[in-house]
């Protein structure tokens, strides 16, 4: 279940839905597994810094990105767990006798 209390900061493994409400460079919203906020550099009262990889549509990290966002404008999600297909089992020979 999302939480979308501005209070709380972001911690690594969130998963966040960013718009518009959270700067205007998201016309196109995305999807952003968080690494980590960047309390370290210095910003405008109610903006922060997040380090995270942008998902694709299945929920895969496709890039890595720091991102300067509104923190009130930032939506935690709860991103439905896809699968993306099979996983590949690497089969290694077997020596008998």
């Amino acid at each position: 279940m999302p939480d979308d209390n501005p209070e709380r900061p972001l911690k690594a493994g969130d998963v966040v839905h960013l718009t518009t409400t959270a700067s205007v460079q998201f016309l196109r919203p995305i999807f952003v597994r968080v690494i980590r906020e960047l309390p370290e550099r210095h910003t405008y009262h109610g903006w922060v810094w997040i380090e995270g990889y942008q998902l694709n549509a299945a929920g895969d990290a496709v890039a890595r990105r720091e991102l300067y966002v509104m923190r009130a404008g930032v939506r935690l999600q709860a991103l439905p767990v896809t699968p993306t297909g099979p996983a590949k089992r690497r089969r290694r020979p077997v020596r008998v006798g």
